[in-house]
């Protein structure tokens, strides 16, 4: 494929290197380890079935979906883009 001044494969680098970058930033916020009883933002208990499901829980229900979705406002950034992804 054709690709300008860029060398042949160049794209498909970026591609890996922006899953690469997603996978590392999704397993630096994996929580690990033992869960809390008490949430961390809001100090509400977290309820024993959720800690018993997800290892290293550290948010009640109601914190994490709002965290969730704030994420998912903020979208994520192709530092690695064209021009004109930047430009969006």
């Amino acid at each position: 494929m054709a690709g300008g001044w860029s060398r042949d494969g160049a794209v498909q680098d970026q591609i890996d290197d922006s899953i690469r970058d997603e996978l590392a930033r999704i397993q630096a916020n994996r929580p690990a380890g033992e869960s809390l009883i008490h949430c961390l933002e809001c100090g509400e208990p977290i309820p024993e079935k959720r800690r018993k499901l997800v290892a290293g829980v550290r948010f009640c229900v109601d914190c994490q979906q709002e965290m969730d979705a704030e994420q998912a406002r903020r979208g994520g950034i192709n530092r690695r883009g064209s021009k004109d992804s930047q430009l969006k």
